[in-house]
């Protein structure tokens, strides 16, 4: 049985931890809001280029479109971008992403395709790295970055674009989680290259309208697919900002209240057995008053 002062001494640990989950959770409860504006911000004018993009690539086909769109025409290699966050402490949230990508790349090599990956993120890359090492090519670390921008977006896509142009992969997919709410946060995945707009994105109504383009369609296409692929990474860097913040605060939140319950159950046990040793004191005490 502890002695008194180890239980002390526990109680006061405890509490002293209880105080750093209670003030991470206050911090991840500040910055989810901001991270939640931020990534809810982004998302009108992602759909909206995506629904650009579906009626400008309904106009070109085959060699004509350009490399972005169009692929390799192949999907030999494949190239998987996991996406995760560079801390911890904050629940299911990177395992979530890593279990989803993990699936597709069982699948992938089950069918006999070369797969490679492109970890953002330290978290899924020391969790990938675990059956996956050979198979990480690159790790993109935006630990440096104390906010998601534009620039972060661009450093990941100007590291997949130089990939595709070097021939090192037929078809890329994105892997992050899309953020639904404080507790619910979806694993998705998003083709990048070739070129292709979310499910349920139509293009707009013309309204029977015949527009002529200058340049052409595919002009146009060429300087606007490089920046829909960097607003694709922003928008999935938004989306799991907000989301890393929604679980840590959630995480954090469940750690304070445990730690709540184990004061608890600690404080009860010091008690018990304080009174266990005053009550063998007296029974001393009263044992050598009788036989004297």
């Amino acid at each position: 049985m502890p002695s008194l002062k180890e239980f002390r001494n526990r109680i006061a640990s405890v509490k002293s931890t209880q105080k750093i989950t209670k003030a991470m959770q206050m911090v991840a409860a500040a910055k989810l809001k901001r991270a939640q504006s931020q990534a809810e911000a982004a998302r009108p004018y992602s759909e909206r280029l995506a629904r650009v993009i579906a009626n400008l690539a309904s106009a070109v086909s085959g060699e004509s479109a350009p490399l972005l769109l169009r692929g390799t025409g192949k999907s030999d290699v494949h190239l998987i971008v996991v996406m995760t966050s560079e801390r911890g402490l904050c629940g299911g949230f990177n395992t979530q992403i890593v279990r989803f990508a993990r699936e597709k790349i069982n699948e992938l090599l089950a069918a006999g395709k070369t797969v490679k990956i492109v970890a953002v993120g330290k978290k899924g890359r020391d969790q990938l790295r675990r059956q996956f090492g050979p198979l990480i090519v690159e790790y993109v670390d935006l630990s440096s970055f104390r906010s998601i921008n534009a620039d972060a977006a661009a450093i990941v896509g100007e590291v997949i674009v130089k990939m595709f142009a070097a021939g090192s992969f037929d078809v890329a997919t994105l892997f992050f989680s899309r953020f639904r709410s404080v507790i619910s946060q979806v694993p998705t995945a998003a083709q990048l290259i070739p070129a292709k707009a979310p499910e349920g994105v139509k293009p707009p109504d013309l309204k029977g309208a015949v527009y002529e383009y200058e340049p052409n369609e595919t002009e146009i296409l060429e300087a606007l697919l490089p920046r829909y692929l960097n607003g694709q990474l922003l928008q999935a860097l938004l989306e799991n900002q907000a989301g890393f913040y929604g679980a840590q605060m959630s995480a954090m939140d469940s750690a304070t209240r445990n730690a709540g319950d184990l004061i608890k159950k600690l404080t009860l046990r010091y008690n018990r057995q304080r009174q266990a040793n005053i009550t063998k004191e007296l029974i001393e005490i009263i044992s050598g008053a009788e036989a004297l």
